[in-house]
């Protein structure tokens, strides 16, 4: 059957159930996680519950019920792809949950969840299924026995799909889905179709029952006070009770793609998701754009009401991502101008009851979309038909990948994120190359840098006055200080105003400036209304610390307070790989020997660089045996221990002395487990285990016994293995066969290929011989007793006609013999004469001769002689030229 409820009302509904069942609700927390550098949105209910769980942050409470504001745009949480093309898939979401912390476990979670989807929802039982980890019996005992559902109705699923966990180690445990049937005849239903994501059978909610705790060595443990942490998307069972097939069929979403429609004077359809071309089939381009600004325009206002703002990178840069796909779909509805911030009053309206803070942002929500769309549409139109115009010389060339430094140019030039021009060339069956555009994107970041570096270095050397910073950021990321200097190249300046350059000089800060190896940090300075962002901190006249920013908005003068927040995101990763460098120093003096001493290292947010004293190259089984060792370093979850002592106590504890750097009387160690101890003034992770995983990517000489290893840990080191699963996976699908045969066919086709070259080889030589006695016969005979010959023959390499002419030379005898080719565009010629001519023909002069008719280069002996290049178009009149010359 099917209910009426709106969705605000089946949101209000479910949190006033759990309240009487004992749980405090709760209201949302931010998109942008507090606390949480390691996240870059809010993607589940139990984000802000997590440091409960953890027992970290306990709570006045012990049962807890939210409905949640989540944004699922990035890394292995990353829908944006699929946004519009299927019923299911948004970035932005509301979830609800209930949570419970040591309090109830399975019973009463599954009683609760069983009692408000039957009698509170009223959803039929006979449409209901539910799964279960494959191993919990506990569980689908209680939903026989408690919640009365049949056992056939209960499936059982592997760990993939129904075993959570918070992390490689941590609180983690079964879980139970139930799942809905959206079909029309509920006699129809099997098991087996659920089991195969049929999409009639809808996932309308996940309890995890978190009683275990995973160790290092992979043990599970059982809690001393189990928990519950459950989640139901609002759209998917929204859906559900009202009878769709589809979330954006919804009565919320249903009203933003009705009001867009509208607006743009088109009709939605919206009932087939059969994945097809967009541009093909109008209609069904026009509902996925429809769904997709419907989407995107709930992300867009939410984030600004956050205070997120578009800019080029971090939380910034996917709201601008969001604002300008968006944009791109206006135009398949038929907007030719800012139509998305008139979306976004909608928005407003139907959300601001559950979330006032849209009400209180309505005019910057709309401000500030409408000027993000004014300043896309000024370059949109040119950026589009560069990029059809080079679609459509791909597909004449029979070409489907776009190549990275073109998607780049766009970019660049006009502002079209990477995922937008994917998603134009796909519409016309055309993919991009992701890795030269990255490696494109890795230039330009260098040709800034270094454009930024020459500016900077005059103003530190022309311009900051000495004053001796105190830096607060071993603890800190954020924190509130005061101005004591303002530079740019001319010297001190008493104010900066939006669109400056500058150098500021603060009391205290949190911001690491480089040195040791360890980059600067970014972030932002605000005062007020007004907000720099710090591109850089570096140092100048010893302990001055300098924030290199440029002026977003506002006015900034010497003796403001202000406000200092680093980029939680990339000190993070800095952190990981700064931890990560300690340990391979540690790995390669365990593997390598104690002769190991570091020469350099450059640690960044992205990867770390580590120079060392080694006079070989390193084997393969010694590289995998670094390898080795780091991660099973890592995942010993070493605390990170920091020491502050005088230099000669830290000698005697065995602590090792950086290359190149200069140490007072204090210093500061760093301590990751009892066998790595360094002098150290940079950033590190709180405990081994937060590195995750550490990768090599490369090992080579830098000079005369110095070699150079770079790595990636984290996040990176993650996206790295993520790629290579994923080109694994496609060569195996390219060569049909499972991954673990890969090399093996490889090495067979590479032997195949051998001999089919070594064939061809040998037949092309029998052709080219027999064509060579064909040409021979056509020689001309000269009175003076010698023969010539020219011939033009089509696509041979200069080895197959330099064969060629020794074949007709041995044939002919006394001759002077020319051969072309044209292979690839490009003209090729050979010229031979008997030895008994050369002193009356010189090849060599005879090759400059026929140059100067086809304007190629080339010279050679009195023999043999060749020249390239020059145009193909005037061969024929080349070749009668040389014929007058013999």
């Amino acid at each position: 059957m099917t209910s009426q409820l709106l969705t605000s009302e089946i949101r209000q509904s479910f949190l006033d159930f759990f309240k009487s069942k004992g749980h405090q609700i709760v209201h949302s927390s931010n998109l942008v996680p507090a606390g949480d550098p390691t996240l870059l949105f809010t993607n589940a209910g139990m984000v802000q519950f997590k440091d409960t769980f953890l027992g970290t942050d306990p709570k006045p409470y012990t049962r807890a019920t939210t409905c949640q504001k989540s944004l699922r745009i990035s890394g292995k949480h990353n829908d944006l792809e699929n946004v519009g093309r299927t019923a299911r898939h948004h970035t932005f979401f509301e979830m609800l949950g209930n949570f419970s912390f040591g309090d109830y476990f399975k019973e009463d979670a599954i009683s609760y969840a069983w009692e408000f989807i039957t009698k509170v929802l009223k959803l039929t039982p006979d449409r209901l299924w539910v799964t279960v980890y494959e191993d919990d019996e506990e569980a689908k005992k209680i939903w026989i026995e408690k919640a009365g559902v049949s056992a056939d109705r209960i499936l059982k699923r592997g760990k993939k799909d129904n075993f959570w966990a918070m992390g490689d180690t941590g609180p983690c445990g079964p879980c139970s889905e139930i799942f809905y049937f959206l079909g029309e005849s509920s006699y129809v239903q099997k098991g087996s179709e659920l089991l195969a994501d049929d999409p009639l059978y809808v996932e309308i909610w996940n309890l995890v029952f978190m009683q275990y705790n995973r160790d290092t060595a992979g043990n599970l443990n059982p809690l001393p006070k189990p928990s519950i942490d459950t989640g139901m998307g609002l759209e998917r069972v929204a859906a559900a009770l009202q009878g769709k097939l589809a979330n954006y069929d919804s009565d919320l979403l249903r009203n933003i793609i009705d009001k867009t429609a509208t607006l743009g004077g088109v009709s939605y359809l919206g009932h087939d998701y059969t994945e097809r071309s967009t541009r093909e089939d109008h209609q069904y381009g026009v509902d996925v754009a429809l769904r997709v600004v419907a989407d995107h325009s709930r992300a867009c206002s939410f984030l600004i009401a956050e205070g997120v703002r578009p800019s080029s990178d971090g939380r910034g840069y996917v709201l601008r991502r969001l604002i300008r796909r968006a944009c791109r779909h206006g135009r398949v509805i038929g907007f030719k101008s800012p139509f998305l911030n008139t979306i976004s009053k909608e928005v407003v309206s139907l959300y601001s009851d559950a979330y006032p803070e849209l009400s209180k942002e309505k005019e910057t929500i709309v401000k500030v979309i409408k000027d993000e769309e004014e300043k896309f549409l000024v370059t949109f139109d040119t950026g589009l038909q560069i990029l059809e115009t080079e679609i459509k010389e791909l597909k004449k060339d029979n070409k489907k990948v776009l190549a990275g430094s073109e998607a780049f140019k766009l970019h660049d030039t006009y502002g079209f994120p990477l995922d937008l021009t994917q998603d134009i060339c796909s519409s016309y069956g055309v993919t991009v190359d992701e890795e030269g555009f990255s490696q494109e994107m890795e230039n330009q970041r260098e040709r800034s840098r270094s454009a930024r570096s020459n500016q900077t270095n005059l103003i530190l050397q022309r311009s900051v006055k000495p004053y001796s910073s105190t830096f607060v950021g071993y603890t800190n990321l954020q924190y509130e200080s005061e101005i004591v200097g303002l530079y740019d190249e001319s010297g001190d300046i008493s104010h900066a105003s939006e669109g400056k350059e500058v150098a500021v000089v603060v009391k205290e800060t949190p911001f690491y400036a480089e040195s040791g190896g360890q980059v600067g940090d970014t972030g932002r300075i605000t005062h007020g209304t007004g907000s720099l962002d710090v591109i850089d901190t570096l140092k100048a006249g010893g302990d001055t610390i300098v924030h290199v920013c440029r002026v977003m908005d506002g006015d900034f003068k010497v003796g403001n307070k202000v406000r200092l927040e680093v980029d939680q995101l990339r000190r993070k990763q800095i952190s990981v790989h700064h931890s990560s460098t300690h340990i391979l120093h540690l790995a390669l003096r365990e593997v390598l020997g104690p002769h190991i001493k570091q020469a350099g290292s450059r640690v960044s947010d992205t990867s770390l660089r580590f120079d060392f004293t080694h006079g070989e190259s390193i084997t393969d089984a010694e590289k995998d045996a670094i390898e080795e060792y780091m991660n099973r370093y890592v995942i010993k979850n070493h605390k990170v221990i920091t020491h502050v002592l005088p230099i000669e106590d830290a000698k005697n504890i065995g602590a090792v002395a950086l290359f190149g750097e200069k140490y007072g009387d204090i210093v500061r160690v760093v301590e990751i487990g009892e066998n790595s101890k360094e002098f150290c003034g940079g950033v590190h992770v709180e405990s081994s285990g937060e590195i995750g995983h550490i990768s090599l990517i490369s090992e080579g000489s830098v000079s005369s016994g110095i070699r150079r290893i770079e790595a990636v840990s984290g996040l990176k080191a993650l996206s790295e293995l993520v790629l290579l699963k994923k080109r694994m996976l496609g060569v195996s699908r390219f060569l049909q066969v499972p991954q673990s045969e890969i090399l093996p066919r490889i090495q067979q086709m590479h032997i195949n290929t051998r001999d089919i070259e070594a064939k061809l080889s040998k037949f092309k030589q029998s052709s080219l011989s027999q064509e060579a006695n064909i040409l021979a016969k056509k020689a001309k005979q000269r009175d003076a007793g010698y023969k010539v010959l020219t011939a033009d023959i089509k696509d041979l390499t200069i080895e197959e006609l330099r064969s060629m002419a020794d074949n007709l030379r041995n044939q002919l005898g006394s001759s002077c013999i020319t051969l072309a080719t044209v292979m690839d565009g490009k003209t090729q010629i050979l010229t031979t004469v008997s030895k008994d001519l050369s002193e009356k023909f010189h090849a060599g002069n005879l090759v400059k001769e026929i140059n100067q008719v086809l304007g190629g280069k080339g010279g050679g002996k009195s023999d043999l002689a060749q020249a390239g290049g020059g145009d193909p178009t005037k061969l024929s009149e080349a070749l009668k030229f040389f014929e007058t010359l013999v």
